[in-house]
């Protein structure tokens, strides 16, 4: 079998070119990507900093960090494709069905995952607030991207998605620095009405936690089937709000004791007709 010897050192030459391009695009390829490395390192790094001067929540400051690196990581390894010659169209319209079909997967915790960045950049609540929401009332544990953990009153752990949180109505109850307690009480028709008052007053002036300005409502608000009611509406700092309550309560009782105000209750007369006799 002869052996063409100029075809072979054709290939040769053309094989030896190819090599050559293909090496220098190689190189300069691998030359970009740890350029592309080291600016996505320092763009990391500078983001970083600005979020904590800023304050962003640490949940979303480390969230928003990674996402960050995903995505210079995706451009940084599209580019380097491009440039050792790998078609990225084909890669790129490859990746965006992926994404696509995840996203359709992943409906609902998507939601809550938008709820929970929401959440972080708008803080309608923060750890340690005591929030009313889905029908729990309790301390902000911590915000996680997909749920929020709160500690009920009785110190049960509950789990709500963000879903929820971000689309419905949360009440946050100690953010303001001052509350209003609201209170009633009834007193029996024989009463006095202007002693009532002038006992309620007096103690509410003699609680310290309870703040004089603005100054307590306290007023007749409805004559009911069994007592005349007063509302009673002192006011005072967020964090004494329930030993405002709870004081005002026992020490309005023992005050109506002290003062013969009797606190009613519901009272119903029952009046026996004996039967007729018969003859």
């Amino acid at each position: 079998m002869d052996v063409n010897v100029e075809q072979i050192e054709k290939y040769l030459a053309m094989l030896g070119e190819i090599s050559i391009q293909f090496g220098t695009k190689l190189l300069l390829a691998i030359i970009v990507f740890l350029i592309a490395q080291w600016l996505i390192n320092r763009i990391i790094k500078v983001a970083g900093i600005a979020m904590e001067k800023r304050g962003v929540e640490v949940t979303l400051h480390q969230f928003l960090l990674s996402i960050f690196r995903v995505i210079l990581k995706a451009i940084q390894i599209i580019i380097f494709a491009s440039m050792v010659g790998v078609e990225t169209a084909s890669l790129i319209a490859v990746l965006g069905a992926a994404g696509l079909a995840v996203g359709l997967a992943l409906q609902g915790s998507l939601a809550n995952f938008a709820g929970g960045i929401l959440i972080l950049l708008f803080k309608p609540f923060k750890a340690g607030d005591v929030i009313e929401a889905q029908g729990y009332v309790g301390t902000v544990v911590e915000i996680q991207i997909f749920n929020t953990i709160i500690r009920t009153l009785d110190n049960q752990r509950v789990i709500i998605p963000n879903g929820l949180l971000s689309n419905g109505c949360v009440k946050n109850l100690f953010i303001e620095s001052t509350r209003r307690v609201d209170m009633t009480f009834g007193i029996s028709y024989g009463d006095d009405i202007l002693k009532t008052k002038q006992v309620i007053e007096a103690v509410l002036v003699a609680n310290e936690l309870v703040l004089q300005d603005p100054k307590p409502d306290i007023f007749v608000s409805e004559h009911g089937a069994s007592s005349v009611n007063f509302t009673v509406r002192p006011w005072t700092k967020s964090e004494n709000y329930w030993a405002v309550y709870f004081g005002t309560m026992e020490g309005i009782k023992l005050a109506f004791d002290k003062e013969n105000i009797t606190i009613p209750f519901p009272q119903r007369d029952v009046h026996v007709i004996p039967a007729p006799q018969q003859d």
